[in-house]
């Protein structure tokens, strides 16, 4: 696989811009293939089955544009999925869930850690696993928040709904002390302003996002893949609604988005891999 291929990332939709924007930022050379699910986002209150079918179907569409990395942008998928993604194919993937609880254990002083995330994240207690792993002592507190992505999805970051549905949900995980808070969902980091000024300075709000991009920086360089020419043009494709993701993704990334393309991603069910 030549160093010069593009990395793909996928989300369920407009959450794993985030990661895209990190990769963008710290390994500006890299290029980046992107699918956003838009037509059947969200996943959080998807079963197993039904994700790991999804993100079989991606990989398969972003492995037909000669991608040499994978990065599952989305925590869902990265706790449903990665494990079986890993097995069935050949170049490097990587899940968000596991950075980010790594610099959680690192980060937390009193061994307490809140988690928030979709529903499929929570309850597959993926984080719990991870960090028990990394920080035996830790005491982890989840909540599941699905009102988020579609708030977020609908351009409300800072809208009073917004903040009023953010203090409800975090409220709860406030009387647990925690001094650490893991945004474990591609989306929240969009609403980081308003989750930060509810928890206050003493929690520190850990971003998979932004660590994400730096485990995908040491796996390319491991495995001889980190590109040594200027980055290439980016591709953007959806499931539905190019027209609305390419509103959202100007206001996120620190480039001109070229027309996103919609493809009929179900057409890759049957695709062998690689």
């Amino acid at each position: 696989m030549a160093s010069s291929a593009p990395i793909g990332v996928f989300d369920s939709g407009v959450g794993g811009l985030t990661v895209a924007r990190e990769i963008m930022r710290q390994i500006p050379n890299e290029t980046i293939v992107y699918f956003g699910d838009t037509a059947r986002v969200p996943y959080g209150s998807k079963s197993k089955k039904t994700i790991i079918n999804y993100s079989r179907q991606i990989v398969r569409f972003l492995q037909s544009n000669d991608v040499k990395a994978i990065v599952i942008a989305c925590n869902t998928a990265s706790a449903f999925a990665l494990e079986t993604i890993i097995t069935e194919v050949s170049i490097p993937v990587i899940g968000v869930v596991k950075p980010g609880a790594k610099v959680a254990a690192e980060t937390t002083k009193n061994g307490n850690i809140g988690i928030i995330g979709t529903e499929g994240t929570i309850n597959s207690g993926i984080y719990n696993t991870y960090l028990s792993k990394t920080k035996p002592n830790v005491r982890v507190y989840g909540k599941a928040c699905p009102l988020f992505v579609p708030l977020v999805e609908e351009g409300w970051l800072d809208d009073p709904i917004t903040v009023e549905v953010a203090k409800r949900y975090i409220s709860e995980l406030m009387t647990y002390d925690i001094d650490t808070l893991v945004l474990g969902c591609t989306h929240y980091p969009l609403i980081r302003h308003t989750i930060g000024s509810i928890v206050g300075e003493k929690v520190t709000l850990v971003n998979p996002a932004f660590e994400t991009a730096r485990s995908l920086r040491e796996v390319l360089i491991h495995n001889g893949l980190e590109s040594v020419t200027a980055a290439g043009e980016h591709k953007f494709y959806v499931s539905d609604g190019a027209e609305k993701f390419k509103k959202f993704a100007k206001t996120i990334l620190p480039i001109e988005v070229i027309e996103p393309k919609d493809i009929n991603i179900e057409s890759f069910a049957d695709t062998l891999f690689n």
